[in-house]
């Protein structure tokens, strides 16, 4: 029997089917549109408007011998408008002779304060506060990433997106299409051969979605309670969320990015799927299978989409919930040690940064059972996620060696920053424990810095259960260039029994699908966890309500699928042969898994595949 209580066998078949790739991606660029369905060549008549300082413009008359007027779209809240900020300050300062910019601000709820910094940002582009969608609806705006370039007779000559360095689920270091400037020139040239349209990834905006009530629901009667439940954890007064959800004006704000995640599932952030083929699954699709899942009850999910289609109807205040009180410091209560960066890590404003890798010394004079954890980025807005590593004295390794031989020991995300266990229950940290930390920073537009932290609390006795994580993991993957369905598996054969409390899938840009599987040593195959499609921003812990005893002999098995073609947005380089590495560029094949087993069990560590 090997001797180790993870070991790395070779690979099996798979238990069930591949994934579906059929529903709609996570990750989302540009896409060409026919212009005239986009509003190319339509005409706009000319209008008056305030930019933030309260100075009246006239569309077409914006300054003496304006050639073309550029409305760009942007928001202080919408995380993607952020990002794009820099670039549009940049096009305004660069701007050809004869081209205006105008940056067009269509949240109602935006600070103004915040408002009035992004315009000090843009100082060669006009910043207006298009608070009641005026703007917006006489050019025809779709989302806060939208530029819209008029000629001097108000005939649109380009609707699309300023370039495809950010979109829904992926940043670029740099962009590899430039419509919007690209498209300026050509007009400028007198040339008819440009993009004239594409979509932009952005937050939506549906100002004409709600004419009139006609729904039931109302806002005080059942919204406040959908999203107290499942948005205002993060989406708050200085939480991680881009912007809160608290109040109806709030809500109204932000309607039709609301309903575009809410329709698609991409939020509340949660990817398990169940099995469709079982019969007998569809009759406990209520039963609570993970403890810590997000997804929208089917009741709750129409009746959102009713109301933000219905007219958004208020209804009475006296019918609002009470107020949900949050930890304002420590969830976990506080703690017993604290360990934080020594110094700042520097975040630069725009790009994507490789990781980043902190050491913390604890100085612990004697080893410790951890019952808590939590991770608090010291600056959340570009904190993607963090994953912590235990090194013992004496130990150098770090990255993929770090990860897998010593395990995952604790990790944050929004919306996942605590591991926290019951009593009879905890992790082991050594005497001398360095904290490894891998820092993923995502710059957000704005170049700043951040100091992360992390708080235990110690079990006041030694558990009867060790808590430990090991990955499932194969580092000799190869992702041959442009494949967009390739397949990778691992697995390991269990030597004892041990339960299982949960799972945390980690692969990189060109990660698709993935799921975890149970080979029975008596002949019983299970699907355990299945993931269609995986989003590498979300490093979500799967975790069970009921944690799962499997015995030895049993094979655990993880399979991933990868997209290295041109069609992911996210791919760095579709030409290249892809195999194990520690940053984004490169690719890994990591199926934690989160269980315990007897405190006497013996402690080692996962060997070298």
């Amino acid at each position: 029997m090997c001797k180790y209580l993870f070991c790395f066998l070779a690979i099996l078949s798979v238990v069930a089917g591949p994934p579906s790739f059929a529903t709609r991606p996570i990750r989302q660029g540009p896409q060409l549109l026919k212009p005239a369905d986009h509003g190319v060549g339509d005409f706009v008549e000319s209008f008056e408007f305030a930019d933030i300082d309260t100075q009246i413009h006239t569309l077409n008359s914006v300054h003496d011998n304006t050639r073309l007027t550029v409305f760009c779209f942007t928001s202080t809240s919408c995380p993607l408008s952020r990002k794009y900020l820099p670039t549009l300050a940049s096009l305004a300062e660069k701007a050809p002779p004869g081209v205006q910019y105008v940056l067009v601000n269509p949240i109602a709820t935006d600070s103004v304060d915040e408002m009035k910094s992004a315009a000090a940002s843009a100082t060669h582009a006009i910043y207006v506060h298009d608070e009641d969608g005026y703007l917006t609806r006489k050019l025809g705006g779709k989302t806060t990433t939208d530029a819209i370039v008029l000629d001097a007779h108000g005939t649109i000559l380009f609707h699309g997106a300023v370039d495809d360095q950010y979109g829904f689920g992926y940043a670029l270091d740099a962009p590899r299409h430039r419509y919007l400037s690209d498209a300026i020139a050509a007009i400028l040239d007198g040339k008819m051969s440009f993009v004239a349209a594409t979509d932009a990834p952005g937050c939506d905006l549906h100002f004409d979605a709600a004419q009139g009530n006609t729904t039931s629901i109302t806002y005080y009667g059942q919204i406040t309670r959908i999203l107290q439940r499942h948005c205002l954890e993060c989406h708050r007064d200085g939480g991680i969320g881009p912007f809160p959800l608290e109040t109806l004006e709030d809500v109204v704000s932000h309607a039709g990015m609301i309903e575009t995640v809410v329709r698609n599932k991409t939020m509340p952030p949660w990817f398990a799927d169940y099995p469709s083929s079982s019969d007998a699954q569809q009759s406990i699709e209520h039963k609570l299978i993970w403890s810590n899942d997000r997804s929208l009850a089917t009741d709750d999910r129409e009746a959102l989409l009713e109301w933000l289609g219905g007219g958004q109807p208020a209804g009475n205040e006296k019918n609002a919930p009470a107020m949900v009180a949050f930890p304002s410091d420590w969830s976990i209560g506080t703690p017993d040690k604290v360990w934080e960066f020594q110094k700042p890590v520097s975040v630069k404003a725009t790009g994507i940064m490789p990781y980043q890798y902190i050491t913390v010394e604890t100085h612990l004079d004697e080893p410790k059972w951890v019952q808590a954890i939590e991770i608090q980025p010291g600056n959340r807005e570009v904190v993607h996620h963090v994953i912590v590593s235990v090194q013992e004295p004496g130990d150098r390794k770090r990255g993929r060696s770090q990860q897998e031989e010593n395990g995952l020991w604790a990790g944050y995300v929004p919306g996942q920053s605590v591991w926290a266990y019951p009593d009879g229950y905890a992790r082991y940290l050594p005497k001398g424990a360095r904290l490894v930390f891998q820092m993923h920073y995502t710059p957000n537009g704005t170049a700043t810095e951040d100091k992360t932290r992390l708080g235990v609390v110690f079990a006041k006795t030694p558990p009867d259960h060790e808590v430990r994580v090991r990955g499932i993991s194969n580092h000799r993957i190869t992702i041959p260039p442009g494949a967009s369905r390739h397949q990778e598996e691992a697995s390991i054969k269990l030597p004892v029994d041990v339960t299982v409390l949960g799972f945390l899938p980690h692969m990189h840009l060109r990660g698709t699908a993935c799921r975890y599987e149970i080979i029975g040593s008596n002949g019983n195959n299970e699907l355990l966890l299945d993931i269609p499609h995986y989003d590498f921003n979300w490093q979500l812990l799967y975790r069970y309500s009921e944690p799962k005893t499997f015995l030895a002999g049993d094979t655990l098995q993880f399979t991933a699928w990868y997209d290295n073609s041109s069609a992911n947005p996210a791919n760095p380089d579709p030409a290249a042969t892809v195999r194990w590495g520690e940053q984004t560029y490169e690719e890994m094949m990591l199926g934690y898994v989160e269980y315990y087993v007897p405190n006497s069990t013996p402690r080692m560590s996962s060997p070298t595949p």
